[in-house]
């Protein structure tokens, strides 16, 4: 009798996994499916959306985060909607979510400021990827912008990572807002030298150089008479691509110019003025002779 009994039972399990699986189990696979289907659909939709926001020439840091964030969005979306259609209710977990949040919020101040600054310069957009900026300190061209941190790639080839909250509350220097930039150069020559000379030559090496533009022109004139030398003034401008390449020419052509035209760089120089008192002298000798004596 009892193995009969656990015939029965086994069977009715059997009946029911079956039934389970035939309402149940294939409501769970259809869903899974469908949402799979779901997120290829999305994955390629907002890989059209980047390809059109290329085209249309919108900025790079624009589209690297609102499609990904766009894509998480609807994916979260899509999943609801799947726990809905299982009759999981959506009530209890948008109450945890909502929970969970509060309490991360409470904990990670900090890491809501730095979301808050990533809104701002996504918003107000200061700087861009590609820019060369200054930001608290760190210079470098920013690699890529996320919503709490920014990433720069220094000159020497370092990431420096700033949270975007120090980002969107600092004084950002950015150099590429602007087509062109200026650069001064001060050179110091002797005061024997002729400074028409040395200014007509320092003109020469910015005309030779087609970097240096000559809208708004150069401008060359006396900076200050220093200690050693006469310091001269050079200003001139550049595309911001540029600004490097002139400032390392201007540099070396100058100074070769100068050495072939006999202008000369001083070095610093001190004149000491030795002030001798005879009454002393004589008596510094009476005590050297009066040492010599005792010993």
């Amino acid at each position: 009798m009892k193995l009969l009994s656990a015939d029965i039972n086994f069977s009715e399990l059997l009946t029911n996994v079956g039934n389970w699986l035939v309402t149940e189990g294939l409501k769970i696979v259809v869903a899974v499916i469908v949402f799979a289907l779901y997120c290829a659909i999305i994955k390629s939709i907002c890989k059209r959306i980047d390809k059109k926001l290329q085209r249309k020439n919108v900025e790079v840091t624009i589209r690297k985060i609102s499609v990904p964030w766009l894509k998480r969005i609807l994916v979260f979306l899509g999943f609801v909607c799947m726990l809905t259609y299982l009759g999981i209710e959506t009530s209890g977990i948008a109450a945890a979510i909502t929970s969970v949040g509060l309490t991360v919020g409470l904990a990670l101040q900090g890491s809501l400021a730095n979301f808050a600054g990533g809104v701002i310069i996504i918003v107000m957009r200061p700087y861009k990827i590609g820019d060369f900026i200054d930001c608290n300190g760190q210079s470098g061209t920013v690699e890529d912008i996320k919503l709490f941190y920014t990433y720069l790639r220094t000159g020497d080839n370092k990431v420096v990572v700033i949270p975007n909250g120090v980002a969107g509350n600092s004084v950002v220097t950015n150099y590429n807002v602007k087509d062109t930039r200026r650069n001064d150069l001060s050179f110091a020559i002797s005061y024997d030298c002729d400074f028409e000379k040395a200014k007509s030559l320092i003109k020469d090496c910015m005309d030779k150089n087609e970097l240096i533009l000559q809208d708004p022109a150069p401008f060359i004139n006396i900076k200050e008479h220093g200690d050693n030398a006469i310091v001269i003034l050079a200003r001139y401008f550049t595309k911001s691509d540029d600004f490097w390449a002139a400032h390392w020419y201007m540099l070396e052509a100058v100074k070769k110019t100068f050495d072939d035209n006999g202008i000369t760089i001083p070095y610093p120089q001190i004149d000491v003025h030795i002030k001798s008192d005879d009454s002393t002298n004589e008596e510094i000798a009476k005590e050297a002779i009066k040492d010599k004596k005792n010993k």
